[in-house]
């Protein structure tokens, strides 16, 4: 199926609704949605591509311009790679102003979906009483809907790394997991990997999966260990990311951390995802680790969790304590000081906003 303007398939629904060309669509979307309309409005415009802004997540956000052929392609890669065909039942239940949420639609539009629209909230599935083939969340989404999960087939988790208590939830639940790799300039994902429902063989769900790339990406990394991908059916660039990773081979690979994220202790590489996957054995509030500029150091390790309290120095002593006890933690991993905060500064996402957050302590 190659790309045209204006492209409507004719299974596509909508809500509901059926629809014989764009400007039906238009005159629907203009009831229900502003942000929908101005979207498709866009997208069923004479121009060859679609702004699209950034979350800032990872950045500042910023403002990147897609060719729409390029969001085409990907939207058959995915119906290709996990084989949603047309009459596919799908739910939207992201904010339609970044590019995951745009391209449910895209989705929908070109592949002949039934695509249901609900509020963008934490709790999206909680008043659903459908059945679906499909759909689409991030973490704090699937945190809070894991009781209702069975209403979704498979489904697609991004815009945020999923932790390692959610990890265990989705071990008991029906529906089939992803997490998926991509950004913005790759029109959403590039690679997947599976969470749950793992064959028999498979028990080490944490370490045993790695994303496995779709059909059409290369990859390899640069001098920082970085990934670099090269997708030149959703990107006319090779992407250089600031993603730290370990190829396992020419289609897989482990995601470690963010390069900008490494913190340099005393001449030491210190990689703050590592430390805060082993961290989630011993906090159960929300929390990230940083590095704060020190005169010995260069930069020191510290701690900041979420958490009202008021004896905190026999907190600090507890974690500290149960961090040498697990016998996991080097010891340039242990922090050197520790924060607690009554409220982070997330996302639209649910991602913590670290450099923000720090900024409520001072730093």
């Amino acid at each position: 199926m190659n790309y045209s303007k204006n492209f409507i398939h004719n299974s596509f629904r909508l809500n509901g609704n059926s629809f014989t060309n764009f400007t039906e669509v238009l005159n629907y979307t203009a009831k229900i949605s502003n942000d929908v309309f101005l979207f498709l409005e866009e997208w069923f415009s004479e121009s060859n591509s679609v702004i699209i802004r950034t979350s800032g997540s990872t950045g500042k956000p910023k403002n990147i311009e897609l060719q729409k052929e390029k969001m085409f392609n990907s939207a058959i890669a995915t119906g290709n790679y996990f084989g949603l065909k047309a009459e596919t039942t799908a739910l939207l239940c992201l904010p339609i102003n970044y590019v995951a949420g745009k391209m449910m639609l895209i989705r929908a539009l070109t592949l002949g979906w039934s695509l249901d629209i609900v509020q963008s909230n934490a709790n999206p599935l909680e008043n659903v009483s459908k059945m679906y083939d499909f759909s689409a969340m991030v973490p704090l989404q699937v945190e809070n809907s894991i009781s209702y999960l069975d209403k979704i087939r498979k489904l697609i988790v991004g815009g945020g790394v999923v932790s390692n208590p959610l990890l265990i939830k989705l071990q008991n639940v029906s529906t089939d997991v992803f997490a998926t790799y991509g950004m913005t300039e790759t029109i959403t994902h590039i690679a997947v990997k599976k969470l749950n429902n793992f064959s028999p063989l498979k028990t080490n769900f944490n370490k045993s999966n790695y994303y496995t790339t779709l059909p059409n990406v290369s990859i390899y990394i640069d001098e920082r260990s970085c990934l670099v991908i090269k997708a030149l059916k959703v990107s006319e660039k090779i992407l250089f990311t600031n993603d730290v990773v370990r190829l396992i081979s020419d289609t897989q690979f482990e995601w470690l951390g963010r390069f900008d994220n490494v913190i340099n202790s005393g001449g030491v590489k210190l990689q703050p995802e590592l430390i805060e996957s082993k961290l989630v054995k011993v906090l159960e509030k929300p929390f990230f680790v940083a590095g704060i500029s020190d005169q010995l150091l260069g930069s020191k390790l510290i701690l900041v969790v979420e958490d009202f309290i008021s004896n905190t120095q026999e907190l600090k002593i507890d974690i500290i304590n149960n961090m040498k006890s697990l016998g996991v933690f080097t010891k340039y991993e242990i922090p050197k000081e520790i924060y607690f905060l009554p409220e982070f500064k997330y996302t639209e996402s649910g991602k913590i906003q670290r450099n923000e957050t720090l900024s409520l302590i001072g730093f």
